[in-house]
């Protein structure tokens, strides 16, 4: 009787043993090895609720795609963006941008949010890999990177919805949308013949004078759609407020049309000096980018661009992007931001930007 009973200790201390300390066998079920976009091989969590973006891009994808999984933004949102926005967002900690010239991670504050993951999107940087290995190092949370530019904004959005437990039919959806837009740019581009072109300038800041030059990431909506770059510089800037330009490259370039952001000198270009001669504004054809919760071109260059390509479309070349822009910006809203426009707010939207 002794004997059974020991060995029945026995196998109750072992099965206890077991239950605290997982084998190698259940911690790796735990786990998954995930390759980014830029290659790097990464341990994450196979089961995903917890993620910190990394920057601007990345707190607009998770914006839309799962904000109650969000564990930080990269900045306060403004009570005019909160109108359109998840309410969660208002809660949550800023912690900085890992990029750009405004780059101040408080990489304390982002340790401290519990995130099980950092997840970097956008455009890939030459020095992408080291600087996500660096920080994974320093902040001992998994560091990945995926790919979010126009080109590659569908397979994005099914990527993180694959990545976050119970989002891959929410990825699926706006990965369609973005699928369905772009094909109708490339459709539309198509049809448009070189006497058709039109030449169009973007510009920033409240001068006017900065611009987003051909080929640059914040420029793409332009190049999406068809329309021809007034701006082209050898040497490009991607930054939010792009190239500096002076008036004498203003006059050469002399566009057919100008989309002006918002805060620039869009209501006083008539009476100045130095625009009222150009041929665009003399012939009334200057409009301003919608700019909420972002603007519809870029600042920063994300899934704002969606929207964008159905304005910029239906401004440039109304012959062949034909559809219902009214409508289109509704979907848009409705599916990305679970935001349901109301037509005064849409027309109020869109009275400087048609």
């Amino acid at each position: 009787m002794k004997k059974i009973l020991f060995v029945t200790a026995v196998v109750l201390l072992s099965l206890f043993v077991v239950s605290a300390h997982p084998t190698s066998e259940s911690k790796a079920s735990q786990t998954v090895i995930f390759t980014d976009s830029c290659g790097r091989e990464v341990e994450i969590p196979a089961k995903i609720t917890k993620v910190a973006p990394s920057g601007a891009v990345a707190t607009m994808y998770f914006s839309a795609l799962a904000p109650e999984y969000m564990c930080n933004v990269n900045s306060k949102p403004s009570e005019k963006q909160m109108a359109y926005l998840p309410e969660v967002l208002a809660t949550l900690p800023a912690t900085g941008s890992l990029y750009g010239s405004k780059s101040t991670v408080n990489y304390e504050e982002l340790i401290s949010t519990g995130a099980q993951i950092l997840v970097d999107v956008g455009d890939y940087k030459s020095s992408i890999k080291e600087d996500l290995d660096a920080l994974q190092a320093q902040i001992g949370i998994p560091c990945i990177f995926i790919s979010g530019d126009l080109a590659n904004m569908a397979a994005a959005f099914r990527t993180l919805g694959g990545l976050l437990d119970g989002k891959a039919e929410r990825g699926e959806a706006l990965a369609s949308f973005a699928e369905k837009t772009l094909s109708m740019a490339e459709e539309n581009r198509a049809k448009i013949t070189d006497s058709e072109k039109v030449t169009v300038l973007y510009t920033t800041g409240a001068d006017g004078f900065g611009t987003n030059a051909k080929g640059s990431t914040q420029a793409q909506v332009l190049e999406t759609v068809g329309a021809e770059n007034a701006i082209v510089l050898e040497k490009v800037s991607n930054k939010g407020g792009g190239n500096v330009i002076n008036a004498e490259q203003l006059y050469k370039a002399d566009p057919d049309m100008i989309v002006f952001s918002s805060g620039s000198i869009y209501d006083s270009v008539e009476s100045d000096s130095i625009w009222k001669n150009l041929w665009a504004v003399r012939v009334g054809n200057c409009y301003e980018v919608p700019a909420l919760p972002y603007n519809w071109l870029s600042e920063p260059p994300s899934i704002n661009m969606l929207v964008g390509i159905w304005w910029l479309g239906k401004l440039v070349y109304p012959q062949y992007y034909t559809y219902n822009l009214e409508e289109v910006v509704k979907e848009y809203y409705s599916l990305f931001w679970s935001y349901n426009l109301t037509d005064a707010e849409l027309e109020t939207m869109l009275s400087r930007a048609l």
